[in-house]
């Protein structure tokens, strides 16, 4: 059976055909980092404007390339939650749209979830298994059990670990996407050189990065010519280095010995060389494809089957859901 995901959440646009038996995706993005450069920034109303105006398009291709046509889609499933209310309206609704007119079910996938759960899309991990999920907008920790069931640790209480990147890369005078620019600039510099804070330095599992987004503005205020590579390099340290202290920490505490990383930041190469060390000590770590941890369709088609198979199909009622619905579990709050 093919699948169509649609994933409209912010500045991406992407549409991909799941083929179940084999299987095998076949997927086409619009990214609008030049829409939104100028801005240093992701601005709603003109993202939700190139999801309009690129969706359909995007379909239509992606079905060209995989030699078929929508009639032969068995099963739409698209994100509705969370991102901009804009962007998800126009993916959620297309979706909802091209299910009735072609008599198929229909999924709503929480795009979290599918980040969660992404790497299983090109890897066999057995559960139960801990996942980390670090994205511009979202950071948190679960425990996931089984396809339908997980319980939330731990999340950010303040800045996520992707939006940290982005401000850190705008204080440094640095290009849009920052989480990219950041890590560039990091290249050859020295991780130790600026003592940057540790926000929410424990090993509980939830985080902290404003503090840290303020000490880097101090910090350039005080010292204008510091060495750029030195003070990103320090500065991506801070960062990855809580990420990987307290995922190690909950993993252990809750007995898993395989760590799935999903979202963008998933695609930083220091965190990917840190967390891998610990593979040393016993733990399988497992990071997606590149072309899995950005913002895309493969997983929400690959979530939206599991889902269907687990619980059938989602109403056409089904709403958008901007923030991020997860509830704590055991009194964490």
């Amino acid at each position: 059976m093919w699948i169509l995901g649609i994933e409209t959440s912010c500045d991406e646009t992407a549409a991909a055909l799941f083929n179940a038996p084999a299987p095998s995706f076949t997927e086409k993005v619009a990214r609008q980092f030049a829409t939104h450069a100028p801005y240093r920034g992701v601005v709603p109303e003109l993202a939700s404007r190139c999801h309009l105006e690129t969706i359909s398009r995007l379909v239509h291709a992606a079905c060209a390339d995989a030699g078929i046509g929508p009639a032969d889609i068995g099963l739409v499933a698209a994100t509705s939650g969370p991102g901009l209310a804009g962007a998800l309206i126009v993916g959620l609704s297309y979706a909802k749209a091209l299910a009735l007119a072609l008599n198929r079910p229909f999924v709503a996938v929480n795009h979290i979830e599918a980040h969660m759960y992404a790497a299983a899309a090109e890897t066999d991990i057995p559960f139960p298994f801990l996942a980390l999920v670090v994205s511009g907008g979202h950071t948190l920790l679960a425990d996931i059990h089984d396809v339908s069931s997980f319980d939330i640790l731990g999340r950010t209480r303040d800045d996520a670990a992707g939006e940290a990147f982005d401000k850190g890369a705008a204080v440094l005078g640095l290009g849009f996407p920052g989480g990219q620019a950041l890590e560039e600039a990091a290249k050859g510099g020295n991780p130790k050189a600026v003592p940057f804070p540790r926000g929410m330095a424990g090993d509980a599992p939830d985080f902290s990065f404003s503090g840290l987004k303020t000490a880097l503005l101090y910090f350039m205020q005080r010292t204008p010519n510091a060495p750029l590579a030195d003070v990103a390099a320090s500065y991506q340290e801070a960062i990855v280095d809580v990420l990987v202290r307290k995922t190690i920490a909950a993993a252990t505490r809750r007995g898993r010995s395989s760590i799935v990383v999903g979202g963008g930041v998933a695609a930083n190469g220091r965190l990917r060389a840190l967390l891998q060390a610990h593979g040393k000590h016993g733990f399988r770590i497992v990071f997606p494809s590149v072309a899995l941890c950005t913002d895309n369709a493969r997983m929400i088609a690959h979530r939206g089957l599991a889902l269907f198979d687990a619980r059938g199909a989602s109403p056409l009622d089904a709403d958008i859901f901007p923030a991020l619905n997860f509830r704590y579990k055991d009194g964490i709050s």
